[in-house]
This record gives structure tokens, sequence and C-alpha cells, in this order.
């Protein structure tokens, strides 16, 4: 790839919301452009009429946002087929789109015979045979063709890979693809490349599933007079345990962000996945932007692990400040709070149920005799405390030196006591916002 800026691409199609590959896809477009200061565009690939829906654009602008994933440029393409129109007549022109008419049930016959004997079941260009006449006979019968690029068989097709290093593809192996359909309407082969060379597009990274394609769209920019641009493609994802499931393959921004992943984390982790290096939650964008080399993602398939992401977004929690969470917090949870509860949270939802921990009512449980001679003393010494400074300190201090327990027998019936858990956030953080009064009356 090139260290001069660059523009990168993302290009959904608004049939659906995005899942964890595509998130994967347009983070990384995102981070190759902002490596070098380029430009990061979104391409809705919208030309299925029947399929898209105009609710999925919306939610692909929103989850990019929530991101931080913000496009300096919006395209859509079912606004752009004036644009593919001259470009299509400028490629019949020069001989290089051509009319065909085999059915698909045709289509699928000759594959058979082909594979019958051994050969690639490619398309035999048929319809190259057809004169102006039979094409008039056609037409005349009703039938309208549907249109294949001519690939250019004396040429090899070579470039070199961002991720997978020098590919190369003898044409002759390769059919002629179908780029529009008899009603009119556009496949993706074109239109793509169309849009990638008026956009200006000079990098394009997308899955190892696009390489047959890409073979193709390099004959397609030759043949539009265009540059090529760099093409990288990354090996697919998948589960822990192998193949991705249709659960984690389909699971989208918007469940994510319900079950409380923060997008920080899953930044973080979907920038590394792929690559030997560690995931750091402590790295912001930038520091992944600035990090982000194609060359360390290896070819292997990408492992995606929703324990990892959660251990990810419980360290990215552990370092948000109060202000990046204050609206998600409880009714009268203050900074000191987030402070004391956060490195007990897997998510910020759950920071209420600690909070109900201090505000109360709680359940402690039933005390024997012994510990309830103990905690009786322990409400006595903490309704006498200076609680200015350190109650808890100061509090299981004096009973360590007065009653000589210490340790768990010290320590854990005055936490069951005061927050009805046998494990929590510091004591030492949490007593001060329970408060005199409550404490001395749980105590007790």
């Amino acid at each position: 790839m090139s260290k001069t800026p660059v523009t990168t691409r993302f290009a959904p199609s608004p049939t659906g919301t995005l899942h964890v590959g595509n998130i994967r896809t347009a983070l990384h477009n995102w981070l190759l452009a902002k490596r070098s200061g380029g430009r990061f565009l979104l391409r809705i690939d919208d030309t299925d009429v029947a399929r898209s829906r105009e609710e999925h654009v919306v939610a692909i602008r929103a989850d990019l946002a929530w991101l931080g994933l913000h496009p300096e440029r919006e395209e859509r393409q079912s606004a752009r087929f004036a644009i593919y129109q001259a470009a299509f007549d400028r490629l019949v022109a020069a001989g290089r789109l051509y009319r065909c008419y085999e059915t698909a049930q045709e289509l699928d016959l000759k594959r058979k015979v082909l594979l019958g004997r051994g050969l690639p079941p490619i398309y035999d260009r048929g319809a190259l045979a057809l004169t102006e006449a039979d094409h008039a006979a056609k037409a005349a019968a009703g039938e309208a063709p549907h249109w294949r690029f001519l690939m250019d068989h004396e040429t090899p097709i070579e470039w070199v890979d961002g991720i997978r290093g020098p590919q190369h593809f003898d044409p002759r192996q390769m059919s002629d693809p179908v780029v529009r359909r008899a009603d009119g309407s556009w496949l993706y082969m074109l239109p793509s490349v169309i849009d990638d060379i008026e956009m200006g597009v000079t990098e394009v990274l997308r899955g190892e599933d696009h390489v047959s394609n890409t073979a193709t769209q390099v004959q397609m920019f030759t043949a539009l007079g265009a540059p090529v641009p760099n093409f990288a493609h990354e090996a697919l994802l998948t589960g822990a345990e192998g193949k991705l499931s249709k659960r984690l393959g389909s699971l989208g921004v918007a469940e994510m962000r319900e079950s409380g992943i923060e997008p920080e984390a899953l930044i973080a982790l979907l920038a590394r996945l792929g690559t030997s290096d560690p995931v750091d939650a402590a790295l912001d964008a930038d520091a992944l932007a600035e990090s982000f080399d194609l060359g360390r993602f290896g070819r292997a398939p990408a492992r995606f692990d929703d324990a990892e992401l959660a251990r990810v977004n419980a360290a990215v929690i552990h370092r948000l400040p109060f202000a990046r969470v204050a609206e998600r917090l409880p009714e009268g949870m203050g900074e000191a709070a987030w402070e004391a509860i956060r490195p007990n949270l897997s998510t910020v939802a759950e920071a209420a149920e600690w909070w109900r921990v201090v505000t109360g009512p709680i359940a402690a449980p039933e005390f024997d005799e012994e510990t309830r001679a103990f905690l009786d003393q322990a409400t006595t010494e903490a309704a006498a405390l200076d609680w200015s400074l350190d109650p808890w300190t100061a509090l299981t201090g004096v009973l360590k030196e007065t009653t000589g327990r210490k340790g768990k027998a010290l320590f854990l019936p005055l936490r069951q006591a005061l927050t009805g858990m046998d494990h929590g956030p510091d004591m030492k953080a949490l007593l001060p916002l329970i408060g005199r009064d409550e404490a001395v009356r749980r105590l007790g």
C-alpha cells in the first residue's frame, strides 16, 4: 500500500444492519485512511431495489457514528445511474461489452457439460457469434439481452496484494462476467469500479472472498482508462471454535450496544484482529491508526471471540472517566461513586446494581451470635468515628485492636452487613458513600 495520503471506502448494502464482519472492514478502511491523513468515504450499494431498505441506511450511518467512523463523503449508487450509463456506453463502443441471451437453465447445462469433460466451467462466448440480424430477430421476439464484459485473454492479471502478496490470474480460465441484467439493472462488478474511479479511491481493502472479483475488476479499470487502485484482501472472521457461528456472524452494532459493549472496546479488538499484536484497551483511535499496518495481517482466518470482547470491554470501562458515562448512570450517582464502583463493572449498566448497594435497601444474611456481638461493637465504634477522613480504615483498625479479629474474620462480616454481599467495590471508597447514619443502621 502507498504511504502517501490515501482514499478508502466502505461500501455496505442496505439489505440489513451492519454485523461484526462489516464493522471490521469499515474500521480497517477508516484506520488506513487516518494513518496517512487521507479520506474515508461511504458508498451505499443500494442498486438492489427489492431488498434495500431506507431504515438500514439510517442504521448504517448511526452505527458508524457510534463507532466514531465519520466518512468525509457519502454516495448512493441508486443516484448514480447516469454515471454508470455513460461508462457503459463507452465500453460498448470499445467492444468490451456484448449482448447475451442464454437462460439460467441453458448456462447451467453448459457448465455441467464442461465439468463432465474435465474443463473449467466458464462461459463459451457463444453470443459473440450472433449477427446484428440475430439481435434484431431476438428483439422482435421480445427477448432482451443481458450484457457481459469481454475479458482480455492476452494480458495476464497481476497485482501485489497488500496482505496476500503477488497475485496472478489467467484470464483464459475466467468467465466473462455479466454486468447488467436483461431488465437493465446492474450487478455489483462494474458500478463498483466506476464509483472507485469517480470517487478517487486509491486503496480497496476488503475480504478475501473478493479476490476473484478483483481479478476481473483490474481489467475493468484498465478498459475504462483508469489507474488500478491498490488492493488488499483480509482473511475472513471465524468464531472461537472455528467457523463463525450464525449468531456471531450476524451480531449487529445495535445488539452489541444493547448488551453493554462500548465502542472503544469493539474498535480496540477489531483493529488488531488478524494480527499477532496484542489487543490494548488503553489505545485510542489515533494510536491505533498510527500503528495500523497491513503488513502485520496474516492470511490465516481471524478469530473473533465474544468472550475476549467482553474482557476488553471490562478493561475499557475500568478506564472510562465519569464525564463519559454520567448520562447513563442512576440519578444521584456522582463521580466519587463511579470511581468506587467502576473497577467491579463489566458493563456500565451494572453500575445501577452497585448503586443500589449504596442507596439500599439491602438484604444482609443472618449472623450467628458471635458475629452479631462483633457487629454490635462495630455499630458503636462506627457511630463514634470521625467520618471526615477514612472511616473504613479507622473502623477496621479499632475493631482489630479491640476484638483481635483480622483478615476474613474481620472484613467479611462488615462487608456483608454493610452491603449484603460477599464481594464488591473497595469498602474504603464505598463506606463514605453509604454514610454514617445508614452504615450505623445497617451494622445494628
